[in-house]
């Protein structure tokens, strides 16, 4: 069961918490990150690409000529994809590109993800992330107290600390049920806030 340094926002020693090493020391299963930060890229794809085809192209109604003895080639619309201004052939048309993986491959992925932070050593766990208003100042001064500047960090209903960080650069704040895959590999380092490690277990072991 891995053990883990607990600090307070001057990055001094407070504590220690025993880590669940069902979550936190699982074998890395790199190809399921993958899959699952694919999905969730795949989910965020907006899919409006749109052509016309020949029939909602404008126009087209009548034969351009007659079919006969004018010496030139057949033609019954306008609208053909031969013409220029006439329909697009097998072009793009609006589609959903999410699709889901099933619960455990999810929940492997992100006990790979977690752990995988973990063994990087890019893991702090913080007794609290207190700030008494909202203050980016004071969010940017705590960062570089602990040492981070590229974060992810995980509390729980910590409205202050989520509006002070919004505008900070490479930084993220999302509560222990919005943890995910990609975010975790896309920031380089880790926060966790102590009290949000019990509901991250939970999530993951239910």
């Amino acid at each position: 069961m891995p053990v883990k340094d607990v600090y307070n926002i001057e990055k001094e020693k407070v504590a220690e918490v025993y880590l669940n090493d069902e979550v936190f020391d699982v074998e890395i299963k790199e190809h399921l990150i993958s899959d699952v930060i694919i999905m969730q890229q795949a989910g965020k794809r907006r899919g409006t690409a749109c052509t016309k085809n020949r029939a909602k192209v404008r126009g087209g109604g009548a034969k351009p000529w007659r079919q006969k003895g004018t010496g030139r080639a057949r033609v019954g619309s306008r609208r053909s994809p031969l013409w220029v201004g006439g329909g697009t052939v097998f072009g793009p048309t609006p589609r959903d590109y999410s699709y889901s993986l099933p619960k455990k491959v999810k929940k492997a992925a992100l006990k790979s993800a977690l752990t995988l932070r973990l063994k990087e050593n890019k893991v702090i766990i913080l007794d609290n992330y207190k700030l008494d208003e909202i203050k980016t100042k004071a969010f940017v001064r705590i960062l570089k107290n602990l040492g981070v500047e590229n974060v992810l960090v995980v509390d729980a209903n910590n409205f202050n600390l989520t509006r002070s960080a919004r505008n900070v650069k490479n930084t993220r704040v999302l509560p222990p049920e919005g943890i995910n895959v990609h975010d975790i590999i896309k920031y380089e380092n880790l926060i966790l806030v102590k009290p949000s490690i019990e509901r991250i277990e939970e999530r993951l072991l239910s």
